[in-house]
């Protein structure tokens, strides 16, 4: 059960309770999951009760016990557990296979994955100010409303229904893939900047962070066929590698961990340089340090959310004319992905695993969803970097 599927269980649990009588509400467009906070248990939690409770009438915990009879038994969920003021931690029974539908997904959709015909037969017309910044998030706009089965067209002239925040200065000094990304990745209501920072390799970089990772993912792939496997979706397995990264207090973490820049060191097996893992956001992977035993979620968990969310983000990108909506996906992947990547492949003495195997799949799988994204924003893709 991805993420996805298991937000759509808990608003049929709200949608049960409503029609049952339990409840007096109107059901939400969706369900929020994300990671057990501290104090939590299980694979997911999530925070509906809390947030139905004040039009509902009721205390949190009783709205979480109702929504908790109707969880527990549901297919895919192992048992749900009440913490706190109302928080519903939601176990799954088999996190594995969640890893290895969503991969398979996203293999056999490729560079299309994520689209859809949610605008099918709709068109969207855009008038833009003469500024190049509304130019480039126009440009970016077609590009989503397309993926998503719809059709942008683009006028110039008052009055202006998309107008960003101009940008300061001439951004085509910075090359044609900086300039989108400094355009696209703020906000619209936000100033752009127009700064040499962006074409900087280092980890305080976010294009240079998407971009490594997508050319790091397809070095992994390359070295993987020299030693003789490819990519195979299944059961991840743990790896101490995943657990550790990022923690300051392991060999892994690098200077990143005192506030370094990303490291020239290179992992054994790819002969490429690592980034930092330490400070890569709410993603990094030392926030699996759970102290359980699941570790097959344990491992995919931090890929398994960002992945399986990429469908909704660019719906949301496309109803909302928003690109800035995306590139900010595309780091949070980078995010997750970067401290998985040393796990990826044998070390040493080790021989090719179908674990290994299952790491490059889900590797992969983030690499696609990162070369799509980058597309549709107009920006290349790098092969090395």
């Amino acid at each position: 059960m991805t993420p996805v599927e298991l937000s759509r269980t808990v608003l049929r649990a709200v949608r049960r309770a409503v029609d049952e009588g339990e409840l007096s509400v109107t059901v939400p467009e969706r369900a929020v999951v994300t990671e057990p906070g501290p104090g939590g248990c299980g694979d997911f939690a999530t925070a509906i009760a809390l947030r139905l409770a004040r039009p509902a009438g009721l205390p949190p915990r009783r709205i979480a016990e109702i929504l908790r009879a109707r969880l527990v038994g549901a297919a895919g969920i192992r048992d749900v557990v009440v913490t706190g003021p109302g928080f519903l931690n939601i176990s799954l029974d088999e996190q594995a296979d969640a890893v290895t539908a969503l991969v398979r997904e996203i293999r056999d959709a490729g560079p299309r994955y994520g689209h859809s015909d949610a605008l099918a037969g709709q068109v969207v017309a855009l008038r833009v100010p003469y500024e190049v910044r509304a130019e480039v998030v126009a440009d970016a706009v077609v590009r989503i409303v397309a993926a998503q089965g719809g059709r942008a067209t683009v006028e110039h002239g008052e009055p202006v229904n998309l107008r960003p925040v101009p940008a300061p200065e001439d951004p085509a000094p910075l090359g044609p893939d900086a300039a989108r990304w400094a355009l696209l990745h703020p906000a619209p209501h936000d100033r752009p900047r127009i700064t040499a920072d962006h074409l900087v390799q280092r980890e305080g970089n976010p294009l240079f962070r998407v971009r490594y990772a997508h050319a790091r993912i397809r070095s992994l792939s390359r070295n993987a066929v020299r030693l003789g496997f490819t990519a195979e979706p299944g059961p991840v397995g743990g790896h101490p590698d995943i657990l550790d990264a990022g923690h300051p207090d392991t060999p892994d973490a690098g200077p990143e961990a005192a506030g370094g820049t990303a490291t020239g060191a290179a992992h054994p097996a790819t002969g490429t340089a690592r980034i930092g893992t330490a400070r890569t956001g709410t993603a990094r992977a030392g926030n699996l340090r759970t102290g359980t035993a699941r570790a097959e979620a344990t491992a995919a968990h931090p890929l398994l959310t960002p992945l399986a969310d990429h469908p909704r983000i660019l719906a949301a990108a496309a109803t909302h004319r928003a690109p800035d909506r995306l590139a900010r996906h595309l780091v949070t992947v980078a995010d997750a992905v970067l401290p998985f990547l040393p796990s990826v492949l044998p070390c040493g003495e080790e021989k090719p695993s179908a674990a290994h195997r299952a790491r490059l799949a889900l590797a992969e799988a983030a690499g696609t969803v990162l070369a799509g994204g980058l597309s549709l924003l107009g920006i290349d893709a790098p092969e090395h970097l």
